[in-house]
């Protein structure tokens, strides 16, 4: 098959998949289904996918941008670690919160695909969080000394939590991602007189 076509019926699949996943869950999308909703055989399906767990881990990927995205290098390292920690794909964004749920409960039911997708989704954050704290130590930004594993679990945490337990779907975690690195660099920051100036505490935060 020409490699045009190829990829637009590995499109297609993934398009169709994901959308009689949203509407009907995981468990009665049958490749079956698949196949007729995308208009692309079984057989050329299982050319490109294993078996239906494997296209489910790249239906979520899609879902999710990791394929896309972009470099977070601009230079300017607190900048960079709030957006790294802020990052969310503009693509299928209605499509992904109808499809988390139904994931979520599969990956339960099923640890090897739960651990690979975990795997997946936050492998490119930590490196990206990594590299970005190295910058930091490398420029006199943050203390030499600081542990990397920690501090990644440090910034990733809220992060997460704000995921799983407060999110709305138009909601914009900017902002607390910018709370969080503020308190992560008063706590482990190199005080610099170029630097730029920490944003205060709030008075509420100020009387705790």
């Amino acid at each position: 098959m020409p490699r045009g076509r190829s990829t637009s019926a590995h499109q297609k699949v993934l398009n169709a998949a994901m959308q009689l996943i949203a509407e009907q869950g995981i468990e009665v999308t049958s490749m079956d289904a698949i196949a007729r909703e995308s208009g692309v055989s079984k057989a050329t399906i299982y050319k490109h996918w294993a078996d239906k767990d494997a296209l489910l881990l790249e239906v979520m990927a899609e879902a999710n941008g990791l394929h896309l995205r972009p470099k977070f290098d601009t230079g300017k390292t607190r900048a960079d670690l709030v957006a790294v920690l802020s990052y969310r794909a503009p693509e299928h964004a209605e499509t992904r919160e109808r499809i988390m749920p139904h994931f979520m409960v599969y990956s339960a039911r099923n640890q090897e695909v739960g651990l690979a997708w975990r795997n997946m989704v936050m492998d490119p954050p930590r490196r990206e969080l990594k590299h970005l704290l190295e910058l930091g130590i490398s420029r006199g930004e943050l203390i030499s000394r600081l542990d990397l594993d920690l501090s990644i679990a440090l910034l990733l945490g809220p992060i997460l939590y704000w995921f799983i337990f407060w999110r709305k779907v138009k909601e914009d975690p900017k902002e607390l991602a910018e709370g969080v690195v503020d308190a992560f660099w008063r706590a482990f920051g190199v005080p610099s007189r170029t630097a730029r100036k920490l944003r205060p505490l709030s008075s509420q935060a100020r009387t705790r």
